[in-house]
């Protein structure tokens, strides 16, 4: 895209087609995604499904974690076979799909539509990532700022989604809620359908494309995959085999893991990169690191703190009270409010030729993430004494998170956009997203040690999150002046 096309409040106008997308994709996840603890720790005569606090959380943290995990194969599938648009388009209906299943009334249908709205994200999240930053020339100094206004799009849509089918799941019914975040999905589609043809070639067509042969062989090793998805599914539900969520969950960890060290590494080792190449992939790799950590503490927003502000939260105000899920807007609404502060500041500390490096700023988030537990730690020292505690602590937490998150997650994504090489661009944002999926199997696995009936022991379990997550972004933070060399940065980041 032209550095002149400015349609969008100075931006390219395709930001416009992929910010309202995404907003509304957002919507129907997010919307959706704070209701999955509460409804599957909710009893039996509440509708609910009764499972236990450790279950549910390890369930919570293999869904997000396979939502991103599946995004690996989605930005494969775009780079090889659909190219961006179609895949951002196929994802949307699959994911619509998944909400429509889990709008109907009935238990056994459940994991069957959260399968359909991971799979429908694993092909929208990269692919729409990457085609932001394709819309900017790789000197574009607009970047960083235009990854900051695409994801002031995704928060706005979480808003959306946490007061729609928060108020839903409370007032009307959880499985109202789950047809809401089907509404929303079903809008984003209509938009990005209509306004198509603002981001023109982008993501068009297959940036490294399959003989056809070759194609045809990966069409059928797919839908073998999907086959075998539907099969195990299948025997679970008649019982011939057990799936024990927190076992299962710590395996998929260490396989999400090990997946990740060994497509980064074929990607340098195989690649043939060039030399600048490679040290941009180490420049990468911290920010990695850092992504991984930052997820894995971040995500307790959806487990651990969402059950703390239904059972330890004071949630009344008069004669109203507060839908749990409510709290979880915090965070979208902080940065709904500072994203624009921050996409200025990027650009303002550049013309003073101030530029810290990727993982100088990932690392300051890292670090501003972990002291909102240290605010948590001292809130359930109260609730480990019975009390139920004010609102503004679980507020405090979500914003100290929220600053985290800006200094961290856009500038992640725009690291990936632009230290990626050019030909691996869609695969390479899914092997970022895998970062996503670690640090969520790992927050679901860190959430079920919250054991109900062993409140005292949850001060030691922040703290421990907040000093483990502080010491990580100070060895990147040092690590970062030799990163700036390999980033290779003579402008403003």
């Amino acid at each position: 895209m032209s550095s002149q096309d400015t349609g969008f409040f100075g931006h390219p106008k395709g930001l416009s087609t992929l910010f309202f997308t995404e907003m509304w994709e957002r919507m129907s996840y997010y919307g959706m995604r704070a209701l999955l603890v509460l409804f599957m720790t909710a009893s039996l005569q509440e509708q609910g499904l009764g499972f236990t606090v450790a279950s549910a959380a390890a369930i919570y943290g293999l869904y997000t974690g396979a939502v991103y995990f599946l995004g690996l194969p989605g930005g494969w599938i775009a780079d090889r076979l659909l190219g961006g648009q179609k895949t951002v388009w196929y994802g949307g209906i699959i994911i619509m799909i998944g909400h429509i299943i889990l709008a109907i009334p009935s238990t056994h249908s459940f994991f069957i539509g959260l399968i359909f709205v991971a799979l429908g994200t694993g092909l929208l999240k990269p692919n729409i990532s990457a085609m932001v930053g394709q819309l900017y020339k790789s000197d574009d100094e607009r970047r960083d700022s235009g990854y900051a206004i695409y994801y002031m799009g995704i928060n706005l849509g979480s808003v959306i989604g946490y007061y729609v089918c928060g108020y839903f799941m409370e007032h009307v019914g959880w499985h109202y809620a789950f047809g809401a975040a089907a509404v929303g999905m079903a809008i984003g589609l209509i938009q990005y359908q209509r306004t198509l043809g603002n981001i023109a070639t982008v993501g068009e067509k297959p940036a490294n494309p399959l003989a056809p042969k070759h194609a045809k062989q990966a069409w059928l090793a797919i839908i073998a995959t999907l086959g075998v998805i539907a099969s195990v599914t299948t025997l679970t539900y008649f019982g011939v085999i057990v799936l024990e969520p927190v076992q299962l969950a710590k395996y998929v960890a260490v396989v999400f893991t090990l997946v990740f060290f060994v497509y980064y590494g074929l990607i340098y080792f195989k690649g043939n990169l060039n030399e600048d190449e490679q040290k941009k992939m180490w420049a990468l790799f911290l920010v990695c690191i850092a992504s991984a950590c930052f997820w894995s503490g971040f995500e307790q927003a959806g487990s651990s703190l969402n059950l703390f502000a239904r059972d330890y939260t004071d949630r009344m105000i008069g004669t109203f009270s507060i839908p749990t899920a409510w709290f979880q807007s915090a965070n979208a609404l902080f940065i709904i409010i500072l994203s624009p502060f921050f996409a200025a500041l990027w650009i303002n500390l550049s013309k003073r030729m101030i530029s810290p490096s990727y993982n100088l700023k990932c690392a300051v988030g890292l670090i501003i993430m972990a002291s909102g537990f240290l605010v948590m730690f001292m809130a359930s020292q109260y609730a480990a004494q019975g009390l139920k505690v004010a609102p503004y602590w679980l507020i405090t937490t979500y914003f100290l998170h929220t600053v985290g998150e800006l200094c961290l997650s856009p500038v992640a994504l725009s690291a990936v956009s632009k230290l990626s090489p050019k030909r691996f661009a869609g695969q390479m944002m899914g092997v970022f997203v895998l970062t996503y999926s670690i640090g969520n199997i790992i927050s679901g696995l860190l959430a079920g040690n919250f054991d109900p009936n062993k409140v005292d022991e949850m001060p030691n379990l922040y703290l421990q999150i907040s000093l483990f997550c502080i010491g990580v972004g100070i060895i990147i933070a040092l690590l970062s002046i030799k990163s700036k060399v390999w980033e290779g940065q003579q402008q403003s980041v």
